[in-house]
């Protein structure tokens, strides 16, 4: 899809000149492919896994359609491709290749080994791993992680609440202090947010939150732990306590690299830009993503094949995100068109309701209403859509109003852990243990745990920080 829409715009000689599209003009029913789009994701998974599994790719090429080609009708074919190509090269291309290396280097370090699943060692796997997770990020640190904590568990009969906290902090929660950490974040450092602004902004919200998760975890674990039924198991531990090695270590080194890397384009500003695709391109940026391509390959091919075996390696996941986020990025430019409009545009109704009657943002209410809709969608694109709703000025969001950014930095990335859907590592970690045997829950009856544990945490942090 990005590469024939790059030979398009070669061929278009007025492409250079092309404006944004202008979202005063444009009414809700732009915002029709977006929004079904991430209905589908939501849905069909659950509803027709086996059309959905299949087809997903033509699904979502045939939602960028619904939105290109009326646009190249109504305001002509170079608008309709110009209007996205800023998009695409600027914040998707960067976004799928960071994504796509953390994946390939996590993918390839593999722990082997056993430990005995005790409410101490297993708080201290769910510690580390959301740790790890602002580091390696969530789904990197999930995917490290995951069978270890099963394999230590095996022989409890009590483990589907060890692998609902595992969805809430290292899927979700540990990811919000860098960019590396989750997709949203990653994409605010694409629009030029600091990439130690999270850091500075967020610690304290996080914080309270993961160790207030951690503390509960510690309780409820050593309550089942101790009950009678868990000390004599109905059957042996089929994986004995055993020492850990791990495999692939080369690649902390690769991980590493790509942290500098990161660093690098966040901080090095030497203002050397020429133009690519009639694009304005940065030189630290194009160095990154350059970089961390060198990496993703010098990682396939110096890992042994032992630890991607291990790791049971695919390429399925990471190719269903690149194409569904392609259609993402292409889908979201007429809403964030709207959006940008402010009480202008068709979504004038959004920014009143995030808006106190001077104008000035309400920081609570862009906490929940980021949050609760990167509950049931996609987080990276929730973020983008209030991110602009706030204005869309990130020097103005992290000097005048920092705490509205960290609302909605926190709505997005603790909030996804509220259903199974709200971030793509939570589907991952239910899938790994449903194949390890373990009986995870219902899409509702794991809402019913998120609600009943996230939604009061939630509501303090509200009064404490928002």
């Amino acid at each position: 899809m990005i590469a024939a829409f790059g030979c398009l715009l070669i061929f278009l000689p007025g492409y250079v000149f092309a404006a944004d599209l202008n979202g005063v003009q444009l009414s809700v029913a732009w915002s029709i492919p977006f929004i079904g789009l991430l209905l589908s994701i939501a849905i069909m998974p659950m509803m027709m896994p086996r059309l959905w599994h299949h087809h997903f790719g033509k699904i979502a090429f045939g939602w960028s359609m619904f939105f290109l080609l009326p646009c190249a009708a109504q305001f002509g074919v170079a608008q309709a491709l110009t209007s996205t190509a800023h998009t695409l090269f600027a914040e998707y291309i960067p976004f799928i290749i960071l994504l796509s290396t953390l994946f390939v280097v996590a993918g390839g370090i593999c722990v082997r080994g056993n430990l005995h699943g005790s409410p101490e060692l297993n708080t201290g796997l769910l510690a580390l791993g959301t740790f790890l997770a602002s580091v390696m990020g969530t789904t990197g640190a999930a995917m490290l992680l995951v069978r270890p904590l099963i394999r230590a568990n095996d022989n409890r009969q009590h483990v589907k609440h060890v692998m609902v906290f595992f969805i809430f902090l290292v899927a979700n929660a540990g990811g919000a202090l860098t960019p590396l950490g989750d997709p949203p974040l990653f994409l605010g450092f694409l629009q030029g947010v600091d990439f130690l602004w999270t850091l500075k902004n967020l610690y304290g919200q996080t914080l309270f939150l993961c160790a207030s998760l951690l503390l509960m975890f510690y309780l409820l674990d050593r309550f089942y732990f101790h009950r009678r039924e868990e000390q004599r198991p109905a059957r042996l531990d089929p994986t004995p306590d055993s020492a850990v090695k791990i495999e692939g270590r080369i690649n902390f080194i690769l991980l590493l690299g790509v942290i500098l890397l990161v660093l690098m384009s966040g901080l090095w500003k030497p203002g050397i830009k020429f133009v690519f695709l009639g694009m304005e391109q940065e030189l630290q940026n194009v160095l990154r993503d350059i970089g961390l391509l060198a990496l993703l390959m010098l990682s396939l091919k110096i890992t042994p094949a032992i630890a991607r075996e291990g790791n049971e390696f695919t390429w399925g996941p990471i190719i269903e995100v690149a194409k569904l986020f392609a259609a993402i990025f292409i889908t979201i430019v007429p809403v964030i068109s709207i959006l940008k409009a402010g009480e202008m545009g068709a979504f004038s109704a959004v920014i009143r309701g995030v808006s106190d009657a001077q104008g000035q943002p309400i920081n609570g209410m862009y906490f929940w209403a980021s949050g609760l809709l990167s509950s049931f969608l996609d987080n990276a694109p929730t973020y983008l859509v209030f991110f602009n709703t706030a204005g869309g000025d990130p020097m103005a969001l992290m000097n005048q109003l920092p705490g509205t950014l960290a609302a909605i930095s926190c709505g997005a990335v603790f909030m996804g852990a509220m259903s199974y859907i709200g971030n793509a590592p939570n589907m991952m970690v239910k899938a790994i243990a449903e194949q390890r045997g373990i009986l995870m829950p219902s899409f509702f009856g794991y809402m019913a745990w998120s609600c009943c544990i996230l939604l009061p945490l939630f509501a303090l942090m509200t009064l404490i920080f928002f």
